[in-house]
């Protein structure tokens, strides 16, 4: 089925809304540096190997636990590569940043009187740095990561762990992520209002879990100001 663009939401019924981090409000420039360029390059020079023998020798190591929760984590890849993920973060810090639109979105759902809960698969260390970097934490109501709950968001019984800890109404939520697979396991738990949110140049995709549109940027999901408060 294909993929469609955005529809109006129904923010008369969404009273929180659950965002995710990289690729969402944050440009994903850093992380595909850090993981594509970065990381390939200094575990070459550790290893005495050229750039594409390490290449082709991490790309396994990365999709066999795609999807994991250590996919996410620096704590698991710092043991499994030997490398201190944490400071080569900081080597490139200054290529954290929000989406352009980003900010005034946020600024927008706290007028309007709607929770913002930042919900993200990154490890904590990522996090902080991030936070840091942008005072992203500033701008919501509630920050956490998934590595506090033991699951990824890929996996549906992580919105219930969610729940147990911010307490939402899923038929009230919207979700704002650009993982395909978030979105179908939030789809699965029920969360009602789902959107994918392609940043600068992303092509939408083929095709996307029922119920999924896709938006780009944050223009078309502004909410109304005013009387309409949730």
């Amino acid at each position: 089925m294909p993929a469609t663009g955005p529809e109006t939401l129904p923010w008369e019924r969404i009273r929180w809304v659950l965002l995710d981090m990289d690729g969402t409000l944050l440009d994903l420039r850093f992380d595909e540096h850090f993981w594509q360029e970065l990381v390939p390059r200094r575990w070459a020079q550790r290893r005495g190997l050229d750039l594409p023998t390490a290449r082709r020798l991490l790309g396994p190591r990365f999709r066999r636990v795609e999807g994991t929760l250590a996919w996410y984590c620096l704590d698991y890849w710092a043991q499994e590569l030997g490398l201190d993920l944490a400071a080569l973060k900081r080597e490139v810090a200054h290529l954290i940043a929000f989406h352009p639109e980003a900010p005034a979105f946020l600024e927008a759902l706290g007028r309007s009187g709607r929770r913002r809960w930042l919900v993200t698969n990154a490890h904590p260390a990522s996090l902080a740095l991030k936070l840091e970097r942008t005072r992203l934490g500033e701008r919501v109501d509630a920050v956490l990561s998934a590595h506090e709950l033991g699951l990824p968001k890929e996996e549906p019984a992580f919105w219930e762990r969610l729940r147990r800890r911010l307490p939402f109404e899923p038929q009230a939520t919207l979700l704002l992520d650009d993982n395909p697979a978030v979105l179908a396991s939030a789809s699965r738990y029920g969360i009602a209002h789902l959107r994918l949110v392609l940043g600068p140049g992303r092509a939408p995709p083929a095709s996307l879990p029922p119920g999924v549109a896709w938006v780009r940027g944050f223009a078309p999901l502004m909410p109304p100001q005013g009387g309409d408060r949730a």
